[in-house]
């Protein structure tokens, strides 16, 4: 069974993680809060918690095991992009406490940004990948920090772009100026709770590196760092 296995278990716990702000930020992105000048989506906030999820997965799991959870994870997307759209296209009770409107007001949003955000998604987390492996190999698996912060400025940028362009801009719910700003703002708030929260890079490692041992915590680390030089010497 899955959970025999320490390692598995773990994986397990990350992906749970890892989808769950996924799908979490798809269903409330559809809000836009302003902060003094700062406008942007509130679906930015659980974005930090899904990239710091896959530096952990990337350091124990390597390139192959972030893609599969990327994949699964745009599947799921996609299958919640397919439940809203057959539940806004049936009528509403005469008793129901939700009309149709409202809840079109709600998730009709969403459907865009399901859009853009599976884009944006599997873009992003392809450029995480390779920003993560390829400061890891110029710091020879120092500097856990930089890394992780590192493919996050990279991959968060061209996160924000893509999905406030395809959600907001093109249906023509925000003007240039206002997306240019959105996405700047998202970003920059991005970023910002991302340097925050880097601590918990160290944190989850260490939970981790307890949990599984310090032996084999060690070796599934040197195991992904040589299956993705092996899998580059190829490419």
């Amino acid at each position: 069974m899955i959970f025999n296995s320490k390692r598995n278990f773990v994986y397990v716990i990350l992906a749970g993680i890892f989808i769950t702000n996924a799908i979490v930020a798809e269903m409330i992105g559809g809000k836009i809060i302003q902060i003094g000048p700062f406008i942007m989506s509130i679906g930015i906030l659980p974005w930090p918690v899904v990239f710091i999820t896959t530096d952990l997965i990337n350091e124990y799991f390597g390139k192959s095991g972030v893609r599969k959870l990327s994949l699964i994870t745009a599947s799921l997307i996609a299958y919640v992009f397919i439940v809203l759209f057959c539940a806004m296209h049936m009528n509403a009770a005469s008793f129901s406490t939700v009309s149709n409107d409202q809840f079109q007001a709600v998730f009709g949003q969403s459907m865009w940004i399901i859009v853009g955000s599976l884009v944006a998604f599997l873009t992003s987390q392809l450029v995480d990948v390779f920003v993560f492996w390829a400061l890891r190999e110029k710091t020879g698996g120092k500097f856990l920090w930089l890394r992780s912060t590192g493919s996050t400025v990279i991959s968060q940028l061209v996160d924000t772009f893509i999905v406030e362009g395809i959600a907001f801009w093109l249906p023509g719910k925000m003007t240039t100026s206002v997306y240019i700003n959105s996405s700047l703002t998202g970003y920059t708030f991005k970023l910002i709770i991302a340097v925050l929260l880097t601590p918990l890079i160290y944190f989850g490692h260490n939970l981790i590196e307890k949990y599984i041992g310090h032996d084999e915590s060690e070796k599934m680390i040197k195991t992904t760092a040589q299956e993705s030089l092996h899998h580059k010497v190829l490419d």
